[in-house]
């Protein structure tokens, strides 16, 4: 591949006059994904229907997919695949970790980690029933958290609040040394951090294709297994795809050989469709250029907010290395400071309870966008803009 300069802002439908800071949590929509899904259905689902499981290679979609995703994030081609939902493959990864290591009751996170992931824990822990206990500790505890009764490591690397980064490297490494299984969750990192599955040698990842890969809302979420662990996975949720032979319909489950022994329902093949368009726009990028350019971006708004909006108080890492593609700020009156913002055309988004979060994704993000949006902020604060009972009535989501 060759380098592409960035930003590629005429590959995204971008509303004239937006500042769009919210790829951290839904990526905007490429152009090329209408006419894909246009097609998909019109030439596909409309002129072959069933038949476009075997012509238009439906069934194929999770690996072909999944091999796009894995060049993102350093994985070797047929170590990844695609569907449902990243509670379902947090779910998947966990409870086979359980599974390699029964001599081990220590399920190990932090209080930095997205809270579905210790949910899905919670959940597996009370279904087992054998005494197994979700241990959280601070994020700067980690690794003298990992003891030798430690079954499984649950990190997100990317902390979805602050963007504060873990090391995945010192972290697997330790979890290895101490005999357990190493899970990473990538949701903030697919697309925004170089990772390299492969070099840090982890068990599992899984994440999800909305954020900065602009799959859509609802895009099917992904999971990578080590490929030499891979045919001595059992896994919980023995779906009819994930099975050796879906279509010869044995009334007994029998693992597929390798990754897509971890596929479990029907591939949503409109949303992996408009997926697989999207990814396009990383043709020819770069991951260590978007980290440069995120860094720059990301330093650039710290520095101009910190300097025209003093009321505001970091919450994330300052120095650039130790955060992924995003920045907080805490507000005494955020969920209103971000409302009026979002009235102007500048879109982030509030984690509780008092942070205001702002996303820099390079493939769209400039230098003049950054600016622009620090302007609209110091307006919004210095002239109390928040300070209107609409902006205070809070939304089902923040």
């Amino acid at each position: 591949m060759t380098n592409v300069t960035l930003p590629r802002k005429d590959l995204f439908e971008l509303p004239d006059g937006m500042i769009y800071l919210d790829g951290n949590s839904l990526g905007p929509l490429p152009k090329s994904v209408n006419a894909a899904l246009s097609s998909m259905v019109t030439d596909q689902w409309g002129a072959h229907l069933i038949k476009g499981w075997n012509v238009d290679d439906w069934m194929g979609q999770p690996m072909r997919i999944g091999n796009m995703v894995g060049k993102l994030i350093g994985a070797p081609d047929s170590s990844v695949t695609m569907g449902d939902t990243l509670s379902v493959k947090v779910y998947q990864a966990l409870s086979a970790a359980v599974q390699m290591r029964p001599d081990r009751s220590v399920i190990l996170s932090d209080s930095g980690n997205f809270p579905s992931d210790l949910y899905m824990a919670q959940g597996l822990i009370a279904q087992l029933d054998q005494g197994h206990e979700l241990r959280i500790v601070d994020p700067l505890d980690v690794m003298d958290a990992i003891t030798d009764d430690v079954a499984a490591v649950m990190i997100t690397q990317v902390d979805y609040r602050s963007g504060r980064m873990h090391d995945m490297a010192a972290i697997t490494a330790k979890a290895h040394d101490a005999g357990a299984v190493m899970i990473w969750d990538l949701a903030h990192s697919a697309g925004a951090v170089p990772v390299d599955l492969a070099a840090c040698n982890c068990e599992f990842a899984v994440g999800c294709t909305y954020k900065y890969l602009n799959g859509g809302p609802g895009a099917p979420a992904f999971i990578y297994v080590r490929p030499d662990v891979i045919e001595s996975i059992k896994p919980a949720l023995s779906g009819w795809l994930g099975h050796d032979a879906p279509f010869a319909f044995e009334q007994t489950y029998r693992p597929a050989m390798g990754i897509e022994r971890m596929r479990v329902g029907t591939p949503p093949v409109l949303q992996l469709t408009a997926l697989e368009s999207a990814l396009a726009v990383w043709n020819g990028v770069d991951m260590a250029d978007v980290r440069a350019a995120s860094i720059r971006l990301t330093d650039l708004f710290i520095k101009q907010v910190e300097k025209r909006c003093p009321s505001l108080t970091l919450f994330s890492p300052r120095n650039g290395a130790d955060r992924g593609s995003q920045v907080s700020f805490a507000s005494d009156n955020g969920y209103a400071v971000m409302q009026a913002l979002i009235a102007r055309n500048v879109i982030g988004d509030f984690r509780a309870p008092n942070l205001i979060r702002f996303g820099f994704t390079p493939l769209y993000i400039d230098e003049a966008d950054v600016i622009g949006a620090v302007d609209i902020l110091a307006d919004v604060l210095d002239n109390r803009l928040w300070d209107d009972p609409a902006y205070k009535a809070k939304g089902r989501v923040t």
